[in-house]
């Protein structure tokens, strides 16, 4: 469903749309294109093992992965904070979504 064809009061200016457990992610294509190439260097790195790699090269492609894994995350907290947590405040449940946020955060820096 497109945030054209949502109710309006759902939608907020940044086209983001969500529910308690829910979100259209405004940089869907952006995510989805950086998860397909994270994908893409996984496989290259079971393949990397599978042909007996030198172990450096190996762990230079998972420290590649990973980099491109905490973009995604970087997106999508920004996406979260600038959305989610705008539009929590805004209707008076923004300690809750702080709270939320920076728990995600604690989770993410260990």
């Amino acid at each position: 469903m497109s945030s054209a064809e949502l109710p309006e009061q759902a939608v907020g200016e940044d086209g983001c749309c969500h529910t308690e457990r829910s979100t259209i992610q405004p940089a869907k294509d952006v995510l989805l294109k950086r998860l397909n190439r994270v994908e893409g260097q996984v496989r290259g790195i079971a393949r990397m093992i599978e042909e007996d790699r030198y172990c450096i090269d190996i762990l230079t492609q998972v420290s590649a992965v990973r980099s491109a894994l905490d973009a995604v995350a970087q997106q999508l907290l920004t996406d979260h904070t600038r959305g989610c947590v705008t539009r929590a405040i805004e209707h008076g449940e923004g300690q809750q979504a702080i709270d939320e946020l920076l728990a995600t955060i604690g989770r993410w820096m260990k």
